[in-house]
């Protein structure tokens, strides 16, 4: 993943806003920012939150953005659903032609939340690489090492030879109801899953299991994506490397997470009492 740091997006929203008359809906920019920034790839704009599947990545950082410029008062965030510039934004937008340099060092200056973000992708990058190093054996094996903490039980590998493309099985516990779900456990690095194995997975559990999952070192297609949840039929998660990378460091599975220290000074340390005081 190559996304731009969220102080750089500031000043491309601003002025992307003011190129549309100082005001726009999201949905406008979006696409607009996307192509400021090259490095931004397909699959880049169309990954997902995992903990909310409906929101894009690319989406969310947009708003993050923009929220700093409302905290900043460069947009004004009083109407929903219409981001408007306010007179100091167009003030920014407009005169950062003769400001290159002093803007320039305001978008290299990262913010915590950018260090966090990078720190996260780059810890994400690791597990993919490791998770590409796992042999067949040893990625089932860490499938259960994995789900195990996201609220399965009594987990079991199949049998290798009779697994009719189950790796293994176990109980998940959907609030007070315990359901039988499988697992398929697939290393798949070049191309992304496709539906036929979406739809076959799905014919091997049906009447056996209640729930599916479906876990990759690679990604699956968009088609693979919008079979998992089919009408009457059995439901499948669907988890490739970035999830699984995602949910790991989201609930701390095989990840260690370092306090971050901030210091500031103790205004009290410096209140010394006056020399005549002293006397």
């Amino acid at each position: 993943m190559s996304f731009p740091k969220q102080s750089e997006i500031e000043l491309p929203l601003l002025k992307t806003v003011q190129e549309l008359g100082g005001k726009a809906e999201p949905k406008e920019l979006y696409p607009r920012l996307a192509a400021i920034f090259p490095q931004l790839t397909h699959e880049d704009l169309a990954a997902r939150l995992p903990s909310s599947p409906s929101t894009f990545r690319w989406h969310n950082l947009v708003q993050w953005s923009r929220q700093k410029l409302v905290e900043k008062g460069e947009i004004d965030g009083s109407t929903r659903g219409v981001w408007k510039l306010t007179a100091r934004g167009r003030a920014r937008a407009v005169g950062s032609a003769g400001n290159a340099a002093e803007e320039l060092l305001l978008a290299n200056q990262a913010t915590l939340k950018d260090l966090v973000y990078e720190n996260e992708e780059e810890v994400k990058g690791r597990i993919i690489s490791e998770l590409h190093s796992l042999g067949s054996t040893e990625f089932e094996q860490f499938c259960v090492s994995l789900l195990g903490p996201l609220g399965y039980q009594q987990l079991q590998v199949t049998n290798r030879g009779a697994d009719r493309g189950i790796d293994g099985h176990g109980l998940f516990r959907q609030g007070v109801v315990t359901i039988r779900s499988a697992f398929h456990a697939k290393r798949w690095r070049r191309n992304p899953v496709s539906r036929p194995e979406i739809d076959k997975f799905r014919g091997a559990i049906q009447g056996d299991y209640d729930h599916g999952v479906f876990l990759t070192t690679g990604r699956f297609t968009s088609d693979a994506e919008a079979a998992s949840i089919k009408k009457g039929a059995i439901s499948l998660l669907l988890l490739d490397g970035e999830a699984i990378a995602e949910s790991m460091i989201r609930n701390g599975i095989g990840v260690v997470r370092r306090p971050v220290q901030l210091f500031d000074l103790d205004p009290e340390f410096f209140n010394f009492p006056a020399a005549e005081a002293l006397l």
